[in-house]
């Protein structure tokens, strides 16, 4: 089976920097787009940026030039450098990954969330 692990979230003062990591394991084929999305109370799940196996990147407009994503795909990992957040930057944090696992179809998988709080 595969597992996505996400690290990094907490609380940070508007204007400040975190950055979230996720690591794919298990029994992987292939990685295709990896990507975070997020959830804030009372509102539906959100993309926040996307990254493709080659580095292709895409980012919702509210993050654009705030946040970057990247990826090791020799580790399996996706980061996302979040810089000057806002409070409305308040979420709970999903990492999803595009991945193959032998004799199967390609999937999506997501991590347990990490909840980032922006507030001062």
């Amino acid at each position: 089976q595969v597992q996505l692990v996400e690290s990094g979230g907490g609380l940070v003062q508007p204007g400040g920097s975190l950055r979230l990591s996720c690591a794919a394991s298990g029994s992987i084929f292939s990685i295709y787009a990896m990507g975070w999305y997020r959830q804030a109370p009372g509102k539906q799940r959100e993309l926040v940026a996307t990254i493709t196996s080659v580095g292709s990147t895409n980012y919702a407009d509210s993050v654009k030039g705030r946040f970057t994503i990247s990826r090791d795909n020799a580790k399996n990992t996706v980061s996302l450098q979040m810089n000057s957040l806002k409070p409305e930057d308040t979420a709970v944090y999903y990492c999803n990954a595009h991945i193959s696992v032998t004799f199967q179809a390609p999937r999506h998988y997501w991590g347990q969330g990490t909840q980032v709080t922006v507030s001062s």
